[in-house]
C-alpha cells in the first residue's frame, strides 16, 4: 500500500498500529513536510545506475523518494521497533533493503561492496539525529568510503559549523576536519514545523563532496588532527597557549613555528587556514 507518510493523521495511525513511541534518547523526529524529502532526493541526483546508502530511515519518508529515483537503496536502522513498520511502508519497493544495526559499528566498506556493489555511483543520504551528527559524518569521511556525495539533514547550527571555511569565525575543529576530506556546502533550510514531533530548533540540508584525490598533503594525519583539536580546545586562548596546554608542547616552540610561517604569535585557531594548519603540523 502506498501510504502518504507526510500526512499527520496517516503517520499517527501507523505509529499507533505498531505501538511506536518516539525516543528522546535516539533523537527521533520524522519529516512530515511533503516538499523536504523530494528536494533532498533531487539534490542527490540519483538515477537507476546509482545506489544509495541511507542512515536512519525512520518510517521511510525520505527512503520512498530515494527508491523512486535510485537503482538500489540500502537503509541502516538502529531502532528495532521500526523494522515491521518499514516493512509495511516500503514493502512495494523491490529495490529497497533494510540493514539492521548501528552505522557506527558496521563495516561500511564491506556493506557498500556487498549490498550496493556493481553500480556506477554510490551516494549517502540521511536525516541525522542532532546528538550524533558530527560522529556519524566523521565516521563516513574517515572511512574513506567510495562514495560520490553525502547529503544529510542536520541542526542549522551544526550545518554552519560543518560547512565553515577554516580561517573564519564560525570554524572549529570539525570544520577543519570536514574541509580536509571534502567540500561542504549548505543546500537549503528546513523549518522545525516540518517534523513530528517538532524539535526546538531549525535544520538545514548540507552536501559534502569527498575529494577523489587528497587536497592537502599531510605526513602524519593523527598528529595533524590532534593539532587541530588542541588549537580549538580553548577557543578564547591563543594557539600558542591552547596547543601548549593540550599537547604539552613548549610555548616557545609553538610561537617559533607560527613566526616561521609569518603568523602572529597571538593568533587564535579560528584565524588559521587549512594551509596554515598543514604547515604548522609539519613543523611541530
Amino acid at each position: 500500500m502506498d501510504y502518504n507518510l507526510c500526512d499527520y493523521n496517516t503517520v499517527s495511525r501507523l505509529l499507533n498500529k505498531h505501538g511506536f513511541k518516539f525516543s528522546k534518547a535516539l533523537g527521533q523526529n520524522f519529516i512530515i513536510d511533503e516538499t523536504v524529502c523530494p528536494q533532498m532526493a533531487q539534490e542527490l541526483k540519483p538515477d537507476r545506475k546509482t545506489a544509495v546508502l541511507e542512515i536512519g530511515p525512520g518510517i521511510g519518508v525520505l527512503t520512498k523518494e530515494l527508491c523512486k529515483r535510485a537503482g538500489r537503496v540500502a537503509a541502516v536502522e538502529l531502532d528495532r521497533r521500526l523494522y515491521p513498520l518499514l516493512n509495511e511502508t516500503l514493502g512495494d519497493y523491490g529495490n529497497f533493503e533494510l540493514i539492521e544495526g548501528d552505522v557506527m559499528k558496521l563495516d561500511l566498506k564491506k556493506l557498500l561492496q556487498e549490498k550496493l556493489g556493481g553500480f556506477e555511483s554510490v551516494k549517502i543520504c540521511a536525516n541525522l539525529p542532532y546528538y550524533i551528527t558530527s560522529p556519524v559524518i566523521m565516521t563516513l569521511l574517515e572511512s574513506r568510503l567510495p562514495v560520490d556525495e553525502i547529503v544529510v539533514m542536520v541542526q542549522r547550527e551544526a550545518a554552519d559549523r560543518l560547512c565553515a571555511e577554516a580561517g573564519t569565525r564560525e570554524s572549529g575543529a570539525v570544520s577543519a576536519a570536514v574541509q580536509y576530506y571534502g567540500k561542504a556546502e549548505i543546500l537549503f533550510d528546513v523549518r522545525r514545523e516540518c517534523f513530528m514531533p517538532s524539535p526546538k530548533v531549525d535544520s538545514a540540508v548540507i552536501k559534502i563532496t569527498p575529494y577523489t584525490v587528497p587536497k592537502y598533503s599531510v605526513d602524519d594525519e593523527k598528529a595533524f588532527f590532534a593539532l587541530i583539536k588542541a588549537a580549538f580546545a580553548q577557543r578564547r586562548k591563543t594557539v600558542v597557549n591552547s596547543v601548549s596546554a593540550t599537547l604539552g608542547i613548549p610555548k616557545e616552540k609553538v610561537a617559533e613555528a607560527l613566526a616561521s610561517l609569518s603568523l602572529d604569535v597571538n593568533i587564535r585557531a579560528e584565524k588559521l587556514t587549512m594551509e596554515n594548519f598543514v604547515e604548522l603540523s609539519k613543523i611541530l
